[in-house]
């Protein structure tokens, strides 16, 4: 079955594992998750990502982030733009998430950033999420 929004499927698949107190989730693979789980694990948000090799397009192994008393280290995640409704920022428009407590992810053309990264380097672009 073909997924019309594969990031929104990421998103979901990495928000449903914590829910459910799993310790990792396998996720079909592609150039922009893995992107974007390079971001969460420089933020902090995930332990650990590792590409699996298979016959189609491989498979990332999202190793999930827990603190103490089994809470999850995500407590929120929302996907901005959608294929249907696409939301383009430039760099004095990015949003602060939470005071800067989260961050936004967007898709520039110097490749997938942070939001405190897209303000330093003084480009817009795509608003991929936020997470908190």
């Amino acid at each position: 079955m073909a997924v019309t929004d594969p990031i929104a499927d990421f998103l979901v698949r990495i928000k449903n594992g914590q829910k459910a107190r799993f310790d990792k989730v396998d996720i079909p693979a592609s150039k922009m998750k893995a992107s974007l789980a390079t971001i969460l694990k420089d933020e902090g948000y995930i332990k650990n990502f590792k590409f699996l090799r298979d016959d189609k397009q491989g498979i990332l192994r999202v190793q999930l982030k827990y603190t103490d008393p089994r809470e999850a280290a995500i407590t929120g995640i929302k996907r901005i733009s959608r294929p249907g409704c696409r939301v383009y920022v430039g760099h004095k428009e990015i949003p602060r998430i939470l005071n800067g407590l989260g961050i936004s992810i967007l898709s520039t053309p110097k490749g997938v950033m942070t939001d405190r990264t897209a303000r330093q380097e003084g480009i817009g672009g795509e608003l991929l999420c936020a997470i908190w």
